[in-house]
């Protein structure tokens, strides 16, 4: 009795303790058993917004600022999603990942030397085929030197980025089988080839995906499949279409701060479910 008591007891003062704090942290175990760690995705940078997907240079090092200052820690995605597979520890206390899509040359000049200051880790969703061709993207150099600094992991985005809902209505059901085989493999070979490692995670293009595109890429490889969804990560989610928090540039200052909380309430009812 008297343990169960003091058990209790703890358990009281744990609570209270959360109430004294401002913003509720987010990440680590829950006592359900969760993880509850919020993905970050971005897609390109500059000095002043060029288009919905473009997040000021500024606003990126002011969040990256944020997050040491109140004491977050940036972990790796890989590390998130062997915890997800039961393949590692949980994440410590205040986890957050960070991810970008596409390959904007961007990723290079303006967010890369912040990943360097911070010493963050970072995973970028590749499309192979703009690589060293569009002149919006990165060249296979800058992917190589990021790699290298074990600052960043590199994963898919498939071969070149289709709507696959568009795809699906344009082609025969066997076009569209070959043609999803082809994006999804396509993918992995050429990054693996051209930079070595282990490509076995994806990002579905546009957040779009169904049954049938999450066995497929099950079939070629790969092991964790990311989405959009404003939540964070919980053992509850498919490993295949793991949420994310797309990040535009109105996401600053108090709205950062607010999506941070609206993740940890997020996670807190998850935690009460049965």
């Amino acid at each position: 009795m008297l343990k169960k008591k003091g058990y209790v007891c703890t358990l009281l003062m744990a609570f209270l303790l959360f109430l004294a704090v401002d913003i509720a942290g987010w990440g680590g175990e829950t006592e359900g058993g969760r993880v509850g760690v919020p993905i970050l995705l971005y897609h390109r940078f500059g000095p002043v917004v060029t288009d919905s997907m473009t997040v000021e240079t500024s606003v990126i090092a002011s969040q990256l600022e944020y997050l040491r200052v109140q004491g977050y820690t940036v972990i790796p995605l890989r590390r998130l999603v062997a915890s997800l597979a039961g393949k590692a520890p949980s994440p410590p206390d205040h986890s957050v990942v960070i991810t970008v899509d596409d390959g904007h040359e961007s990723v290079f000049t303006d967010l890369y030397p912040l990943v360097r200051r911070y010493h963050i880790p970072i995973t970028l969703f590749i499309y192979p085929s703009a690589i060293s061709n569009a002149s919006y993207a990165l060249t296979w150099k800058q992917l190589q030197e990021m790699k290298d600094s074990g600052l960043v992991d590199i994963q898919s985005h498939t071969y070149w980025h289709p709507n696959f809902k568009k795809e699906k209505k344009r082609l025969t059901a066997q076009e569209y089988e070959d043609f999803v085989h082809r994006q999804l493999l396509k993918s992995r070979e050429v990054l693996q080839q051209k930079l070595g490692g282990t490509v076995d995670m994806l990002a579905w293009p546009y957040g779009i995906y169904d049954d049938e595109l999450v066995n497929d890429a099950r079939r070629v490889g790969y092991i964790a499949g990311f989405s959009m969804a404003r939540h964070p990560v919980t053992r509850a989610d498919s490993m295949m279409t793991l949420p994310r928090y797309l990040m535009i540039n109105q996401v600053q200052g108090i709205a950062f701060e607010k999506l941070l909380a609206e993740s940890s309430r997020f996670r807190k009812k998850r935690e009460n479910q049965p």
